[in-house]
């Protein structure tokens, strides 16, 4: 299934909304579930967008913010392409940030009923507290990112965490690969420690864990609460550092089930379209599309 095409850095419009509808809406599903996308406090934002900006000096490759839009211009751009649910994914760097940013994701989610309520925590004292708190007040989804966090995701402090999540089964949507920029605690190894303590846990490894595919592949086939999302995976922006290992598409197609879209809207050096379409031309049918565009994260978050 191909789409029409739009210019590269396009962001905006009605040419970018039809291509991507002509990718989903044949697949007779009601649009698509995006579960990596984020929207923070404005203060936050901004310096994420100016870390991101700073990202070509650093490493050698430049990373435009496609959307540098305001937030509510975001939000039209995501409705127009046909994303019915999203999430806004904060994320601390620092000890005591965390339960302010979930007081504003809880306030974002209440304001657009189309964002699943999403919450995050660090390895500080009282986390699990307030993580019990936020799964109370309704959060459908945490994210955990130990590359910008720079923590161990065993550090004991998170062990209240890690089970307060394992016990209500809540997804984690976990930036725990070395790519696309590795960390002092990143990689499959953390996260074969993580899951031999806490089986029940529900774990979304972001960016399809790139570049440890394989590994990350093994752990969804060991663990049923293990999850993938497609964020950035197949685009031509990653395929020209990770490129995906062919010969494990097929385990990615039998695996479909717990594979999920994921975009990481806003902050993409390059059009929404790319993302999807890249998913689309791996060409692995129909129904594996419908489940990691919309069914599988219907079925993970209860959705309707």
């Amino acid at each position: 299934m191909t789409g029409a095409t739009v210019p590269a850095g396009t962001a905006d419009g009605a040419a970018e909304a039809s291509a991507v509808r002509a990718l989903w809406e044949p697949l007779g599903i009601p649009g698509i579930v995006d579960v990596h996308t984020h929207f923070m406090p404005d203060r936050v934002l901004r310096k994420v967008w100016a870390y991101f900006d700073q990202v070509g000096p650093l490493t050698g490759r430049t990373w435009p913010i496609t959307y540098r839009f305001d937030e509510e211009r975001r939000i039209e751009i995501l409705r127009d392409l046909g994303v019915r649910r999203f999430t806004s994914l904060n994320y601390p760097h620092r000890a005591g940030m965390a339960q302010w940013l979930n007081e504003w994701s809880a306030e974002f989610a209440a304001s657009y009923e189309a964002c699943l309520h999403s919450a995050t925590f660090y390895p500080e004292p009282g986390a699990g507290a307030y993580v019990a708190a936020a799964i109370d007040a309704g959060a459908q989804v945490f994210k955990a990112h130990v590359q910008v966090g720079d923590y161990d995701p065993n550090d004991p402090l998170l062990d209240p965490v890690w089970e307060v999540l394992a016990e209500r089964r809540v997804p984690v949507v976990i930036h725990a690969g070395h790519g696309p920029a590795p960390g002092t605690f990143t990689g499959p190894a953390g996260m074969v420690r993580l899951l031999q303590r806490y089986p029940g846990l529900v774990l979304v490894v972001a960016h399809m864990g790139l570049p440890d595919y394989g590994a990350f592949l093994d752990l969804v086939e060991q663990h049923d609460g293990v999850h993938l999302d497609t964020t950035m995976a197949f685009t031509r922006f990653t395929e020209e550092t990770a490129p995906f290992p062919r010969a494990e598409l097929p385990r990615l197609r039998d695996l479909g089930q717990r594979v999920l879209f994921g975009s990481d809207f806003p902050n993409i050096p390059y059009p929404y379209l790319e993302s999807v379409r890249a998913v689309v031309d791996l060409d692995l049918g129909d129904d594996w599309l419908r489940g990691v565009l919309h069914d599988n994260a219907v079925r993970l978050f209860g959705l309707d």
